[in-house]
């Protein structure tokens, strides 16, 4: 039976997120790290656009919400940044493209599609409206704690005295939380195996490298 062009669509994406990922563990395991660190905006690119292909961000609702989270998080992260407020006092390496105000413009693309992604993969695992919003924004929290360990080795960006404070994580929750109300609030809905394969794809990166590090 001819499998639908959607389905096909679906397949194809997973594919390659899983590809991009198990590449770059690879390639960084065997000495490549800066090669591959360095096409990080690349990455990062490649699998927002395959999230607003197959999730997908298709009318006007989602595309509002899409850019509510994406200055959310800009917003948080420049007062992180130029004034520790909410995170800590850190600072953005190189390896994450264009900035603006010290803070790159793929970070505020991040939130946004953890956001979404988040919300569609708990829809797997609960029902109750309450617990699956408690849950997406710790899945976002999750993903975070596992970045840290590796961001001041990728140059992605690093907190003063190399460690991340609690209330960081605490804060990432927070805001996580607000995000996901905001999202179930207005209804949305997208590809549930697309998102859960995103999500597990990059956290299975970082946790291969907090596990074992370079």
């Amino acid at each position: 039976m001819q499998i639908p062009i959607k389905q096909n669509r679906v397949r194809l994406g997973i594919g390659l997120v899983w590809l991009f990922h198990i590449t770059a563990i690879i390639g960084i395991s065997m000495g490549e790290l800066h090669w591959f660190i360095e096409k990080t905006p690349f990455n990062i690119l490649l699998c927002a656009l395959l999230f607003l292909w197959i999730f997908p961000i298709n009318n006007l609702k989602k595309g509002i919400l899409f850019l509510l989270f994406f200055l959310g998080g800009m917003v948080a992260e420049a007062l992180g940044v130029n004034y520790s407020i909410l995170f800590g006092s850190y600072s953005y390496g190189a390896n994450f493209g264009p900035k603006i105000a010290g803070v790159p413009y793929l970070i505020g693309v991040n939130w946004a599609i953890l956001t979404f992604i988040t919300a569609s993969t708990t829809s797997y695992l609960v029902k109750n409206k309450g617990f699956k919003m408690v849950l997406a924004a710790s899945l976002m929290v999750l993903l975070d704690f596992f970045m840290e360990g590796n961001a001041p080795i990728f140059d992605f960006w690093e907190f003063d005295g190399g460690i991340a404070p609690l209330f960081n994580y605490i804060t990432w929750f927070v805001i996580a939380l607000l995000f996901q109300i905001i999202l179930h609030t207005a209804k949305i809905t997208g590809n549930k195996e697309f998102s859960a394969h995103l999500y597990f794809s990059q956290l299975a990166f970082f946790a291969y490298f907090l596990l074992f590090p370079i």
